[in-house]
């Protein structure tokens, strides 16, 4: 895959992984008898960083790559690998403010 491929994928990725976790688990808390949109905002503070895992694809191949770029002097691999976190990072949080939205609650 290219790298802009990868950059939109992994923001997507992220976004999905947050959005649809809250989404089913407010599902889970309503079936439940619990108040869901106060379990979704919950969710999206607690899911956040396992949806940036997810969208990179698992931490160990990335930090190797990182490593990797350390150790052979090949910064622009560095680079691409930490704009890949970056953009699951900002998947996440858009996510993350979709849901606080959605319920209601502060965005900031």
């Amino acid at each position: 895959m290219t790298f802009m491929v990868t950059i939109i994928l992994d923001l997507f990725v992220a976004f999905g992984v947050l959005v649809g976790g809250c989404l089913i688990g407010g599902l889970g808390a309503f079936l439940i008898g619990e108040p869901p949109f106060v379990i979704m905002e919950s969710l999206a503070d607690k899911i956040k960083i396992w949806a940036v895992v997810a969208a990179i694809g698992g931490t160990m191949d990335t930090l190797s790559a990182i490593e990797r770029g350390f150790l052979s002097g090949a910064h622009g691999e560095i680079i691409k690998h930490v704009l890949f976190i970056c953009s699951a990072f900002i998947g996440a949080h858009l996510g993350t403010i979709v849901i606080k939205w959605f319920v209601g609650s502060e965005l900031l």
